[in-house]
């Protein structure tokens, strides 16, 4: 399993925002529904718009499929390109090992 951690350094305006949740909505998750392999993924957003998206995947090579669906996409009508400078980097790695909250709990004895 791999993990990606994609960040968006902030702030964001309030326009920004509403147009990455309107890509992400009508144009990004449609295209990556084409995409086997990828897992879950959270979208994590600070008060000044500043975040990160981590996605799991099987492989990497899922990853790099997820990324050529995203950058496939055309501008859907509206969308200003200006509003959407995209992510300010991307990191992926190996997902070495899990720990959920019962294993967290489990350890406490």
């Amino acid at each position: 399993m791999y993990a990606q951690l994609v960040y968006f350094d902030g702030p964001r305006s309030t326009d920004q925002l509403v147009a990455a949740d309107f890509a992400a909505q009508h144009r990004i998750e449609p295209a990556l529904a084409a995409v086997p392999g990828l897992l879950t993924t959270y979208e994590l957003r600070r008060h000044d718009g500043s975040g990160m998206i981590v996605v799991f995947a099987e492989s990497e090579d899922v990853l790099l499929d997820a990324q050529r669906a995203i950058l496939a996409t055309e501008l859907l009508p509206g969308e200003d390109m200006a509003l959407l400078p995209g992510p300010d980097r991307v990191e992926t790695y190996p997902v070495i090992a899990y720990r959920g909250s019962a294993d967290i709990y489990a350890d406490r004895g």
